[in-house]
């Protein structure tokens, strides 16, 4: 999460197998690069004929590329929602894991990638999330190398394990459903309590008579689930601020992790908040600090 402030250098084991992933997913967009060009003919960029050529790489830059599995050792495991990388234009990989957001810088020669300074967040992460990141902390060491076929991704560690992605597009605010998977304080940012994964969710719907107003201000409803509860409140998204109005909720009795979600969730969805949406992720923060964090649903493969 972009405001979250536990960003340190990553410890030996568990912060050093997110940067992995960075170091990865940067391969593979540097190497479109190097695979991308072919001749009619099916002849390599390195062919030496130019005649004909024909552009098949995707941009180095601007780029999203969804993390869909780990194979370690021959055994897969997938990848959890909102796991995806992007590189900058400044030569570094940001990238969330599920849980974790990391950044890292790479060195690249040709399809090879080797893993360079690295910096991530240490947030508790579920068992099954935390499971995904360890594999990819076995897959994702020394050097690397990128394959692309049909807008996907292949990363292929000198051991054979490997890691798949998928270019994606970005999900809209309006109209996306999205998941709560973290909550967010004021200097910390913690997984949800266990056995509520995937209970909250919200979506912004933008009235069918509501035309955009000054600096594209849409008005609507934000409804969905608190974690247990349904709720329902009148909204006005402008720019990147979001303003409720009273929230209604239904009134059913919920088992304690279920209630202690939805209490840190209302907090959130209660008055005015800021949004940051990136790509497939939004986080939403009240003027105290306190926020969660969302992803939207993978599209359809």
């Amino acid at each position: 999460m972009p405001n979250q402030k536990i960003i340190r250098p990553a410890r030996p084991v568990h912060g050093a197998r997110v940067a992995h992933v960075a170091a990865v997913t940067t391969a593979a967009l540097l190497a479109l690069t190097a695979c991308g060009t072919e001749t009619k003919d099916g002849a390599g960029a390195g062919s030496g004929n130019r005649d004909g050529a024909v552009r098949t790489e995707l941009p180095l830059t601007g780029v999203h590329w969804r993390v869909d599995s780990v194979t370690k050792d021959g055994e897969k495991t997938a990848a959890p929602p909102g796991a995806g990388v992007e590189i900058g234009s400044d030569g570094r990989a940001s990238a969330q894991t599920g849980c974790n957001h990391f950044s890292a810088k790479v060195t690249v020669e040709g399809d090879t990638v080797t893993i360079g300074d690295k910096e991530s967040t240490l947030v508790g992460c579920d068992q099954k999330t935390d499971g995904f990141e360890k594999a990819l902390d076995g897959a994702f060491s020394g050097k690397l190398t990128a394959k692309v076929e049909d807008k996907k991704l292949t990363l292929t560690t000198a051991d054979g394990d490997t890691i798949a992605l998928s270019s994606e597009e970005p999900a809209p605010f309006a109209g996306t459903k999205w998941t709560v998977g973290t909550i967010a304080g004021k200097e910390t940012s913690t997984s949800l309590p266990k056995g509520t994964e995937g209970k909250a969710f919200f979506t912004f719907t933008v009235s069918k008579e509501a035309q955009a107003g000054k600096d594209g201000e849409q008005t609507g409803t934000v409804e969905g689930s608190l974690g247990c509860n349904r709720f329902k409140a009148p909204a006005t998204v402008s720019g990147t601020s979001l303003t409720l109005g009273r929230l209604t909720a239904t009134r059913m009795l919920c088992p304690g992790p279920a209630m202690t979600l939805e209490n840190q969730v209302r907090k959130v969805l209660e008055g005015d908040v800021t949004y940051e949406l990136r790509h497939r992720s939004v986080t939403l923060r009240t003027a105290g600090g306190e926020g969660i964090g969302a992803t939207a649903e993978a599209p359809a493969k």
